[in-house]
């Protein structure tokens, strides 16, 4: 069992790796705007064997500036409270994430090419909603909420009607793929923090019987007196018989 007061802790882990992310993503952008070069090419092509690139390359690729605004922002919320909340298993997730929700694209998705980190927004979405859900704890189910609340929108983007514009097959991929990491990895079993009274913000020691036996310094000086014991008198048992004459008794048998 974890205590959840040793685990959640924020480390600089938690936010370099969504800042290390971001930045990949935007050196890429400005060096293709820089020097005018269309990297779509290395992106997901379903279905070609070119096109396995795109797995790993896919999520750091955009098409315009609008689409690398709108990925920025909740890839780092997300991957921040990923690593903070989930820090055992964050960097699976991640990795893992890419692979899955790139081959699912490259399996189901329409013949065109596939760029944008959304699939991988799409894996933390669905992974920290349903784990959330199935730890039953707390904080996590706390989160859950949060992400619905934020993100739950991004539910109507799976489908392929609304629009055909955008990539429904990696965001119907990413939310598969992040609810297997949910079925699959594992998380601790946490616990709430036991506070007792002596550590409440309020308590008096005046107020606690056995507090008031010791001074300052932890030393044992106030021994109960006398008169504080409770003694506790026990009489033993006394057995009562009781004899009744009957009819029964007069009769003689004949």
């Amino acid at each position: 069992m974890n205590n959840d007061y040793h685990y959640f802790k924020f480390t600089p882990s938690v936010w370099i790796v969504p800042a290390m992310m971001l930045i990949l993503m935007w050196s890429v952008f400005f060096f293709e705007n820089s020097f005018n070069i269309d990297l779509t090419p290395y992106g997901i092509l379903p279905r070609t064997v070119s096109g396995l690139q795109g797995v790993i390359f896919s999520p750091f690729l955009h098409g315009d500036l609008n689409h690398i605004a709108n990925n920025s922002i909740p890839l780092f919320v997300l991957t921040t409270a990923l690593i903070y909340f989930y820090r055992d298993i964050s960097l699976k997730v991640l990795f893992y994430g890419i692979l899955l929700s790139g081959l699912i694209t490259w399996v189901i998705g329409r013949e065109s090419y596939h760029i944008g980190a959304s699939s991988l927004i799409y894996v933390l979405v669905s992974f920290i909603f349903f784990k959330g859900m199935m730890t039953q704890y707390y904080r996590l189910m706390a989160l859950s909420l949060t992400v619905v609340m934020l993100y739950g929108g991004m539910i109507w983007y799976v489908f392929p009607e609304v629009n055909k514009q955008i990539s429904w097959e990696g965001h119907l991929a990413g939310l598969i793929a992040g609810f297997i990491f949910a079925v699959r990895f594992k998380t601790p079993d946490y616990v709430k923090e036991i506070q007792y009274n002596w550590e409440r913000p309020d308590f008096n020691p005046e107020d606690d019987a056995f507090m008031r036996r010791f001074d300052e310094n932890g030393n044992f000086v106030n021994p109960p007196k006398p008169e504080e014991e409770q003694i506790i008198e026990v009489s033993p048992p006394s057995i009562h018989y009781i004899f009744k004459e009957t009819p029964d008794d007069n009769q003689q048998s004949e």
